[in-house]
């Protein structure tokens, strides 16, 4: 009896040291995501509603100085909640209230620590990261591959945009997450061979959306991509050895102990929970405090219509006098100012606008050695003595912002340029806009002057290229749903133009409605817009579209998703003060016909309607929502609405 009481203690004892699976589940009890290991593998499962999102999907590091990726235990289990309340004006909700569940999960080896995972799940977002420890004396490491998995059920189809080659496109400027995206598509490819740009979006089937991302990237870590690692399973994958023109490691070096980026996963059973995610910023914490009180607002742009000839004196003076026209704080001078305006004659115009209570956004190019962009103002934001030198005149001249442009990828050192820029920035009180750049990753709250990035196939394309301009609706269905989700998109559009041309005769053609101009000056969200009007539009465009570009905010309070399907169409509001905007875009060749629920406004209440007939000529009418607070809208391909009070 003694000897059958003694095994069956062993038993029990054997069973508890194994029995290490955790739980954490979402404030709400939606979400629950389960940490184990299986043969000392770590991996994880994300259920919502009781539904497989992600499968049993790997954890892991591979060091230099260790293999944390097999032969671990878990050691311990710690859980917590967390609740705060935070204020960010230049993301889509300026309120935000934050409430999640919290694990940390410690893993040794050999008897030794070596490894955290840190876990937080909100009511729609779940996310990770990896604390590591120094190993005897050792203080430093490199990771070598980062195995963190993400296994979808089968049938899941893709939303994603496809990696590009390093070292190619215009001037080898290439990858700049400016690649088209690929609808409805298959599990189980690379794209084109390199993998896919942040933030990638997924349809589980039946069940609902999810939308994997990564947030907290600065100096030091590497910008990631997503690698399919076969069928339905992707992973995190680093650089590619040759962006940067081949120069630097593609494995981020670590001081110890320390952390990498979060992986994020946003979930939902409708889109809602993707397009009103703040999961980028709810994780993140200021680097720094602004020097300075920022001016977000509108702009105008001169280069979108008129390219590198508009950036003259004269040409620039008259984009001031429009800006001043319009209501708006800025006029971005794009490339080859510092040849064909010079450095005095910029300060001229500084001057100038700020009679007008314009400023100015000046355009520079990131270059040292890592592309062929022959582009000016050059060698002035690649080193820090060089930078230093060129802010200090551009606070000296009242500039209110720069817009730095083609970078080199995503290693360590280039991400610590973007770091540079935006720190030496802020002291000389300068907003940051970024193009040919990677995605931003939580950007807006860690570093206060950062305005917005690109990180799209931007406006610019429908100056190039009529192909674009035909699929500009089906892309901008697509934008509110992934890019733009996780950080402000700097995409420059809303042509009033016929034309993209100076003299709106020739030149490529826009596709779309005045009306949908309007509506993407509200679907596409950054605190700093500077859209692609022209001073003829106060005399050839409608009234009714310039009196609303005039007015739309670039700053919001609140979003919420009304319908949509990306590719298809788009349907969101958006909230300024006490002020709503409800804005749809279509790219079906159909007309959209939706009756949509509209609790922001009272019962019976006039609402001013913007909308196209089926050859999109628009207008603006005042109409009433309904008794259950409806309104029944028509949207035509490429055509869009707005409804305001």
């Amino acid at each position: 009896m003694k000897k059958l009481l003694l095994t069956f203690w062993a038993v029990l004892a054997f069973l508890s040291l194994n029995a290490q699976e955790t739980k954490i589940t979402s404030p709400d009890g939606k979400m629950t995501v389960i940490v184990d290991l299986e043969n000392g593998k770590p991996f994880y499962k994300v259920l919502y509603d009781g539904k497989t999102f992600l499968d049993k999907s790997p954890l892991g590091l591979k060091t230099n100085i260790g293999d944390y990726t097999q032969n671990l235990k878990i050691s311990a289990s710690n859980t917590s909640k967390t609740e705060k309340q935070y204020r960010l004006k230049n993301i889509k909700q300026s309120l935000v209230d934050f409430k999640a569940s919290l694990a940390e999960i410690s893993f040794e080896q050999d008897g030794k620590k070596v490894m955290n995972v840190v876990f937080s799940v909100s009511d729609r977002d779940a996310a990770f990261k990896y604390r590591l420890f120094p190993k005897g004396e050792t203080r430093v490491c490199v990771i070598e591959d980062e195995v963190s998995g993400f296994k979808f059920p089968d049938g899941t189809t893709t939303f994603l945009c496809p990696q590009s080659k390093p070292m190619g496109g215009f001037a080898r400027t290439s990858p700049s997450y400016e690649t088209p995206y690929t609808l409805d598509a298959k599990t189980g490819t690379n794209g084109w061979g390199n993998g896919f740009t942040f933030p990638c979006l997924f349809k589980n089937s039946s069940n609902g959306w999810i939308l994997v991302s990564e947030t907290g990237t600065d100096g030091r870590y590497v910008g990631c991509r997503l690698l399919n690692k076969e069928n339905s399973e992707y992973k995190i994958g680093f650089p590619q050895p040759e962006e940067c023109n081949g120069i630097g490691s593609v494995t981020p070096a670590m001081s110890l102990p320390g952390e990498t980026p979060w992986r994020t996963i946003t979930l939902g059973s409708t889109l809602k929970n993707i397009v009103e995610t703040t999961v980028p910023f709810d994780l993140t914490e200021p680097k720094y405090f602004n020097n300075t009180t920022f001016t977000y607002g509108k702009g105008s742009w001169s280069w979108i219509i008129g390219m590198d000839p508009s950036c003259n004196f004269d040409e620039q003076k008259r984009y001031i006098d429009f800006s001043a026209a319009m209501g708006y704080q800025s006029v971005l001078i794009d490339a080859f100012w510092d040849r064909q305006i010079g450095y005095d004659k910029i300060k001229e115009l500084a001057d100038y606008g700020r009679t007008k209570g314009v400023g100015l956004f000046l355009w520079y190019n990131s270059n040292g050695t890592w592309n062929d962009a022959p582009q000016t103002p050059i060698d002035k934001m690649n080193t820090s003595s060089n930078r230093r030198k060129e802010m200090k005149w551009l606070q000296e001249t009242g500039i209110r912002g720069i817009k730095v442009d083609f970078f080199a990828g995503d290693k360590q050192q280039t991400i610590q340029l973007y770091e540079d820029i935006l720190t030496d920035a802020n002291e000389f009180g300068l907003l940051v806009i970024f193009h040919g750049c990677t995605l931003p990753r939580g950007w807006e709250k860690m570093y206060p002057n950062y305005a917005a990035s690109e990180a799209v196939l931007a406006s610019e394309n429908l100056h190039f290229s009529q192909d674009f301009c035909n699929n500009e609706a089906k892309n901008a269905t697509i934008h509110p749903f992934v890019r733009n989700t996780v950080g402000s998109m700097d995409f420059g559009g809303s042509a009033l133009n016929k034309f993209y041309n100076a003299d709106n005769q020739h030149g490529t053609k826009r596709m779309t409605s005045e009306v949908f101009a309007l509506a993407t000056a509200v679907l596409f969200q950054s605190a700093v817009q500077h859209f692609a009007l022209a001073p003829n539009n106060l005399t050839d465009a409608s009234s009714w579209a310039i009196d609303f570009m005039k007015k739309v905010p670039t700053t919001w309070d609140e979003v919420k998703f009304i319908d949509g399907y990306p590719g298809k169409y788009v349907i969101l509001a958006r909230r300024s003060g006490d002020k709503w905007y409800i804005a749809g875009v279509n790219a079906e060749e159909k007309p959209l016909v939706k009756t949509i629920d509209l609790p922001m406004f009272k019962a019976e209440a006039q609402v001013k309607l913007y909308s196209d007939d089926n050859s999109l000529n628009g207008s603006l009418k005042e109409v009433k929502t309904s008794k259950k607070q409806q309104v029944t809208i028509t949207i035509p391909c490429n055509g869009g609405v707005v409804i305001m009070k």
